[in-house]
């Protein structure tokens, strides 16, 4: 399987996230990549190869102008104001706050563009959202040009970037970017597969009123886990889109067992929208030992989740999500590819 990677991913490497009321090194971090490239190469999973070029049209296909321009120049102006930390939001447009125009100052235009506060911005931030998009417009570009399957190893991750805001260390929906080229390359409908244990809230949000992209996610109930406030089952689509929605909020403490049957219901979903394309939101963060989840999944695990997306028989592109930085993120990474070859 081929794998698309950079290693200059590794130059976004931020100092601060907000954790339990402490700022921490952050759990997204390079490291994340370095083990997963470490087992492919021990694996030999497949040929590694960087990324092409591929602008800004792909982007502004899904994502607003004026967002993808805050984020181009978020760092220059956290400096021009004089601030000396990393740029980190700390004042939102709560309920009840009647809508206006979006403030002048970056403080505030952190926070008009931000979905949660736990995300730093720094000076490689932008530069490291473009790489990650090119990562996965690569590598899904090989998918429609040979019907192979390829992993994107993007980082950063994208799932929860909605059409207007980041958050949960994500900028550009690699995902989202990546089944819109799909349909762009004359493919009439594509699923996206959330397999994070967090919720796709972005993917969500971006697809929600289109019948075009079947969008599934499993992932940590809503009440209980981030993102909070999107992911239960009860939304289904707006529109056109009603029906194209699905989620499976799962509580804390899920064993394999019971998130095998959510996704043994989500492949059925999947057969009966006969797409011409699927594409795995690809996070392990529903490891056991993951440090910001409550799903108890062990690695031998991830090898029958790649065999049963196999047995789909759907032209297939896997984008890297979750997953934080335990050794175990190679080794499961990399067995859901092997269950996937090997199925």
């Amino acid at each position: 399987m081929l794998i698309v990677h950079s290693d200059a991913t590794r130059d976004r490497r931020t100092l601060t996230e907000l954790f339990a009321g402490q700022l921490v090194a952050p759990f997204e971090c390079p490291e994340r990549v370095d083990y997963i490239i470490e087992r492919a190469r021990t694996e030999s999973i497949g040929e590694i190869r960087g990324p092409d070029e591929h602008g800004l049209e792909p982007v502004l296909a899904i994502h607003d102008a004026d967002y993808i321009d805050f984020l181009r120049v978020a760092w220059r102006d956290w400096q021009a104001a004089g601030y000396e930390g990393e740029a980190i939001p700390n004042i939102w447009p709560t309920r009840r706050m009647p809508g206006g125009p979006i403030p002048r100052h970056i403080e505030g235009r952190l926070g008009y563009y931000a979905l949660a506060g736990e995300t730093s911005l720094n000076a490689d931030t932008f530069e490291a959202a473009l790489l990650s998009k090119d990562i996965a417009l690569t590598a899904v570009d090989q998918v429609l040009d040979s019907g192979a399957p390829a992993f994107a190893l993007c980082r950063p991750p994208g799932h929860h970037a909605a059409r207007d805001q980041y958050g949960g260390y994500c900028f550009i929906n690699n995902v989202a970017v990546s089944a819109q080229r799909a349909l762009d390359r004359g493919h009439q409908r594509v699923a996206i597969l959330d397999i994070d244990f967090h919720h796709g809230n972005g993917t969500q949000d971006i697809f929600y009123e289109r019948s075009d992209v079947l969008t599934l996610s499993l992932h940590g109930d809503p009440m209980d886990e981030f993102p909070y406030f999107l992911g239960f089952a009860n939304e289904t689509g707006r529109g056109e889109g009603e029906g194209y929605n699905v989620n499976y909020p799962l509580p804390s403490g899920t064993d394999y067992a019971r998130w095998a049957q959510a996704l043994d219901d989500a492949i059925a979903r999947v057969r009966d929208f006969a797409p011409d394309m699927l594409i795995i939101a690809l996070g392990v963060d529903t490891f056991e030992n993951d440090p910001i989840s409550s799903f108890t999944l062990q690695s031998d695990d991830y090898l029958d989740i790649g065999a049963r997306l196999k047995r789909i028989g759907l032209p297939t592109l896997f984008v890297m999500e979750g997953g934080y930085a335990v050794e175990e993120i190679g080794v499961n990474a990399i067995n859901v590819l092997k269950g996937f070859d090997n199925a």
